[in-house]
């Protein structure tokens, strides 16, 4: 377990700095918004960076681009896992926080461009070296 965390240390502070930023007190009076919506983009980046940094540790520890369902499936339960917890935590914890729907929405939206993109890398990457 300690070996897979190892190569995983990019993912780990990621994922403690989505839970800083997702649980502080944002907003009120006299608060700029950036654009409507910006909040949602911002759950979309954090969480695709975190699957892309997920994949990238999964390639160093393994020493190579395989792809595997299993891999795709346990990030994608993790982030998932992660995205709703976050909301959770807003919900019955940090209560000056909204939990939406949509927020989560937009994590498993990252997750997945995340999936893609590592899927397609692969692609690339397999059909150059045959």
């Amino acid at each position: 377990m300690f070996r897979t965390l190892k190569y995983q240390y990019l993912a780990i502070f990621w994922s403690i700095f989505i839970l800083i930023m997702c649980d502080i007190p944002i907003g009120g009076d006299g608060v700029p918004t950036f654009f409507e919506g910006f909040d949602k983009l911002t759950h979309t980046v954090f969480f695709f960076v975190l699957s892309v940094f997920l994949f990238y540790g999964k390639i160093l520890q393994q020493n190579s681009y395989s792809y595997r369902f299993l891999t795709i499936a346990k990030i994608f339960l993790v982030t998932a896992l992660m995205g709703g917890g976050i909301e959770l935590l807003q919900w019955k914890v940090f209560t000056y926080r909204s939990a939406d729907w949509w927020d989560f929405f937009c994590d498993i939206l990252g997750v997945c461009m995340g999936i893609f993109s590592y899927i397609l890398l692969h692609r690339l990457r397999f059909e150059k070296n045959t």
